[in-house]
């Protein structure tokens, strides 16, 4: 269990993030035309995980933005952003901000994902919902890069989960 906080306030999640040098677990995600994707998807492709509470909060949708922005700057590399809004939510996100750098997924048909990944919000207001993390998977599949954001209204480190892959 990792301790975080949302505005100052303690709230665990379900675990720790996967080290970094080990294999990234493997995930089913539902993306936006409601196809499910897995990590296998990504092989032999960098992968930035954005992992965010949702899509509708200002934060998380800022870190959409910036990853879509910033991504494209990096050769074979994808950037995916999950949360627990439905595809719709997404797709409706996604349209209306131009995003088409971030494949946006959630956890619709499984929730394997923030239990495998360390977060999940176990207590607090948004109990349930994903915490505010990077992870960070090389083109082996091994983590490069993790990033459990202390406090869920701040925005991830971008500039360090970018440069793992330099």
């Amino acid at each position: 269990m990792s301790e975080i906080n949302l505005k100052g306030n303690p709230v665990n999640t379900s675990g720790a993030l996967p080290a970094v040098g080990s294999k990234a677990p493997d995930f089913i995600l539902t993306k936006t035309d409601l196809s499910d994707v897995s990590l296998k998807d990504f092989a032999g492709k960098n992968l930035v995980i954005n992992i965010f509470p949702s899509v509708d909060t200002a934060v998380c949708a800022s870190s959409v933005r910036r990853f879509n922005q910033d991504i494209t700057a990096i050769a074979d590399t994808v950037c995916l952003g999950v949360s627990l809004d439905l595809p719709f939510a997404h797709k409706r996100f996604c349209s209306a901000e131009g995003i088409e750098n971030v494949v946006t997924t959630c956890e619709l048909r499984s929730r394997k994902f923030g239990e495998d990944y360390g977060v999940r919000m176990v207590d607090g207001p948004l109990a349930g919902l994903l915490s505010r993390a990077v992870v960070v998977v090389g083109k082996d599949g091994n983590v490069l890069y993790t990033q459990q954001v202390p406090d869920i209204v701040e925005e991830p480190d971008y500039e360090k989960a970018l440069a793992s892959l330099k």
